[in-house]
């Protein structure tokens, strides 16, 4: 018997509260834009996306035009704007909601323009900004109605297609935030005959505690997403309506690599996530891996100008010379004349410029190791290991801030130990590119990215083998090391220091096999390849 002919991917339409270049808080924004222009460029697919229009985007500024919808107001006028039913528990009630569009790099971008986002000035968390208008609004912590604005986005986006008459092939949801739309795609009357042959796939980009987007109150979660009640409690998971655990049964889920799948379903690292990789697999749900990529050229520092740092180089031929203008550069930066924009400078660098220097760039948590970090330099210094600089760009926890600008001020650490307290892009790339090993001592990590960008770079990767970190090769493309210890961290430093000192041939090799296995391997226009499968599997 004949087999059927595979539908063609054609129309992919992306769901998400990040994309890169307008809203981003984590590496959410750079898988986002980067698959979807490669999927339109290499896979010759009609890509669009929807996102918020926050309050910090100016779509005018940018380009965007809004859109004139197919549909009229009472009058019988031509409308900018629709109704979306968004109900509490026993009060009914709608939202308005509007449309902004513009093509970047042949990708379709819409922004959803409503009250509840256009007043948020961060993405996930209130801004100081909008502390000093509200006090209750405290910076740093997450918007109180962080659930309902899911909720919009994703009724609001099935709305969408419909009034522009768009049905996709895929509907791809990216992390939590997105999650529950593929039971609403199939559980409303409204939506359920449109997207009849539109399938759905659930990216998990971090499946860590706090990050599943769940909520307690289950009368609010049935009235604001019109599921029934028997849908919302097959989506229960730990006393909690989550967008994860509803999307068990209505789409194809995957996760951002291969490892990190495992880890959530056949090993007890699933215990920071409260289990849910277990509780996936029980309901029959095996998830998919794959690994992230990265586009090469936007990190090439061949072209000096293009890529924002000082001097040209290539770690692919050893033609290193710029990187040392580089480094030499940020020395100086850091030497105490600087003043930032920015960020705040806590402790300096001397100019030694043949001193190895390590660098880290990331928020400064216990899921990124920050504490391990902390302990490991204590140790190294212990031992009376003085002869590095370590440079770090970030911002986070509170008392790991006031930590490391305790050790910057310390005299032991005078002139090895610079803390750049904030962030920003364009410092983080000069970093990069200075650095000659980058530190990744993650608890956990679903794939990461700044391991691929460091390598670009030339900056070797110190990092623990978990997750999707375990791409990075040992003594050929980084440093690994497997536990999370200060003890093991500090032993891969040391190994690190000693090839530096006496095998710099070795180091100069890394380098260069670093940047060919991303070349070979790790391209988005790669990796594209497993996601059209993917979509694939997911058709109805």
């Amino acid at each position: 018997m004949n087999q059927p002919e595979k539908r063609k991917i054609e129309r992919i339409l992306m769901v998400t509260r990040e994309y890169d270049g307008l809203a981003g808080a984590g590496g959410v924004k750079d898988v986002c834009r980067q698959l979807a222009e490669a999927l339109a460029r290499h896979g010759a697919c009609d890509v669009r996306v929807v996102l918020p229009r926050y309050g910090f985007i100016d779509p005018e500024a940018l380009g965007f035009e809004p859109i004139m919808l197919p549909c009229s107001d009472k009058a019988g006028q031509a409308t900018l704007s629709f109704d979306v039913d968004m109900n509490y528990a026993n009060r009914e009630r709608r939202e308005q909601v509007s449309l902004w569009t513009k093509n970047i790099h042949g990708v379709t971008i819409y922004l959803l323009e409503a009250s509840r986002f256009a007043e948020k000035h961060g993405v996930y968390a209130y801004t100081a900004e909008e502390e000093a208008a509200k006090s209750w609004q405290q910076t740093g912590v997450g918007h109180y109605d962080y659930f309902a604005m899911n909720i919009l986005l994703q009724k609001a986006t099935l709305d969408m297609l419909i009034l522009l008459d768009f049905q996709p092939d895929i509907i791809h949801c990216h992390d939590g935030h997105a999650a529950v739309l593929p039971a609403m795609l199939r559980e409303s009357d409204g939506w359920r005959h449109w997207f009849c042959h539109t399938g759905a796939v659930v990216t998990i980009h971090n499946a860590g505690q706090g990050y599943h987007q769940e909520v307690g109150d289950v009368e609010f979660a049935e009235a604001i997403t019109g599921l029934p009640m028997s849908v919302i409690r097959s989506g229960m998971f730990n006393n909690s309506f989550d967008p994860f655990a509803v999307a068990a049964g209505y789409a194809t889920i995957n996760t951002v690599s291969e490892n990190y799948a495992r880890e959530l379903q056949e090993t007890d690292k699933d215990s920071r996530t409260d289990w849910l990789g277990h509780h996936l697999l029980r309901r029959g749900v095996t998830l998919a891996g794959i690994t992230n990529g990265i586009n090469p050229e936007d990190f090439d520092p061949r072209y000096a100008d293009k890529a924002g740092i000082d001097a040209a180089f290539d770690p692919a031929t050893g033609d290193l010379n710029g990187k040392g203008i580089c480094k030499e550069n940020m020395l100086m930066a850091c030497n105490g004349e600087q003043q930032w924009q920015r960020v705040v400078q806590h402790g300096n660098l001397r100019m030694e410029p043949d001193q190895p220097l390590f660098t880290f760039i990331g928020r400064l948590t216990a899921q990124k190791g920050m504490n391990v970090l902390l302990k490991a330099l204590i140790l190294l210094a212990a031992t009376g290991e003085t002869g590095f600089q370590i440079l770090i760009l970030g911002s986070g926890d509170k008392y790991i801030e006031e930590h490391l600008t305790e050790m910057a001020a310390a005299k032991n650490y005078s002139g090895r130990l610079c803390f750049l307290q904030g962030y920003d892009q364009v410092l983080a790339t000069k970093i990069y590119a200075a650095g000659d090993f980058f530190l990744i001592p993650s608890l956990y990590e679903p794939c990461g990215l700044t391991d691929y960008i460091a390598q670009l770079f030339g900056n070797l990767p110190i990092a623990r083998r978990v997750g999707g970190l375990v791409k990075i090769i040992d003594n050929e493309t980084g440093f690994t090391y497997q536990e999370h210890q200060p003890e093991a961290l500090a032993a891969a430093m040391q190994q690190a220091l000693h090839l530096y000192r006496k095998e710099r041939s070795r180091i100069t090799t890394m380098q260069r096999n670093a940047v060919e296995r991303i070349r070979n391997h790790h391209t988005w226009e790669r990796v594209m390849q497993d996601y059209l499968g993917l979509y694939q599997q997911a058709l109805p």
